[in-house]
């Protein structure tokens, strides 16, 4: 890869913490008498998580083994449709390889198709990597050594075919880079995954574990690539760095099919219903998402957030696009008629 530094401006760099999802911490502090509980529809996460049930007293109380290790990676690879489970390595969640990559790979220049999840351009920004915003991939700029592609993408849900990034990956791969592809809410559409193709030269893919199933706080992602990369990603991560509970509530729950394949159907329905019943019925523009979160637009989004989040709902703002909101799921019932009752009504179209 190239390590000659350029002219072009860097992008996504940042003197403290990116603002994220799912900071219901300030939501509190800010709107102290909101009704309680909060209900928070600012991440992209299941409501609806994996039932996890009892585990094995070992995955608690002895330190994570080889044999787990395996088992989980294998059936990472089968629900992924990797074909061979050496492709495959796990981490404490997807967020440490977004900041681990860009320390394994030389002085770059690195096209980040954004808008998307931003600490993509922070965390190859902050390993001294060249960083370019680009609007999408089929112009990037010359000399590009990395390209990274959020697929589906995250806020508005745009998609790729796997024919379109596996060529990309064949061309930068010629000049010794990489195309990484963030697959983090790919389990809601498997036909869009570049999975399969796991190991060829070029192709580094990440998979998120917390989204589709629901279990964020277990911290457990995957990287599907060829060996050697891998290889240096485990030795980066150094011994028993996914824990005894990930590996085994991991496994288990890759290996349930009749879960996956309801809670697929179970999600498009309900941002289907999302849409229809609630914002687009109340006036929003839906312009974007996948079937884990909606992409709203409305003028006079910083109005509603604000009533939202009185009311103790806590939807996603994007500073650089004011007049944007993104939605999650509501879990139940009572979630979706007190979001009703706030996007329905008229004080904040005034």
């Amino acid at each position: 890869m190239n390590g000659d530094s350029g002219d072009t401006a860097t992008a996504g760099q940042s003197a403290g913490p990116l603002p994220h999802g799912g900071d219901l911490d300030t939501a509190r502090r800010t709107w102290p008498q909101a009704p309680l509980p909060w209900i928070d529809l600012s991440t992209g996460i299941n409501p609806w998580p994996w039932p996890v049930g009892p585990l094995e007293p070992e995955s608690w109380t002895r330190l994570p083994g080889a044999a787990a290790l395996d088992a989980l990676r294998h059936a990472a690879a089968r629900r992924y449709g990797v074909p061979d489970a050496g492709r495959v390595a796990a981490a404490p969640g997807t967020q440490a390889l977004i900041q681990l990559l860009p320390r394994l790979c030389p002085p770059s220049r690195v096209a980040v198709q954004s808008p998307t999840y931003n600490e993509h351009a922070h965390c190859w920004a902050a390993a001294g990597h060249e960083v370019t915003a680009v609007p999408g991939i089929d112009a990037l700029p010359d000399g590009t050594d990395v390209c990274v592609v959020v697929n589906p993408n995250n806020p508005d849900g745009r998609q790729h075919p796997p024919s379109r990034l596996l060529e990309l990956a064949a061309a930068l791969a010629r000049r010794g880079g990489w195309l990484v592809v963030d697959e983090a809410f790919a389990d809601t559409c498997p036909d869009a995954s570049v999975a399969p193709a796991a190991g060829v030269p070029g192709l580094v893919v990440l998979r998120s574990f917390g989204k589709f199933y629901g279990l964020a706080g277990l911290r457990l992602g995957f990287v599907l690539a060829d060996t050697a990369l891998l290889a240096a990603v485990e030795a980066a991560l150094g011994p028993w760095s996914v824990s005894g509970p990930a590996l085994e509530i991991g496994r288990r729950a890759l290996e349930d099919d009749a879960w996956t394949a309801a809670t697929r159907l179970r999600l498009e329905a309900a941002a289907a219903s999302l849409d229809a019943d609630l914002l687009a019925a109340a006036g929003l523009e839906i312009v974007g998402g996948t079937p884990l979160f909606r992409l709203a637009r409305t003028p006079a989004a910083a109005t509603l957030c604000g009533a939202l989040a009185a009311a103790g709902l806590w939807v996603r703002r994007f500073p650089d696009r004011p007049d944007l909101l993104r939605f999650g799921l509501p879990p139940d019932d009572a979630a979706r008629d007190r979001l009703r009752q706030v996007v329905r009504g008229t004080v904040w179209r005034t």
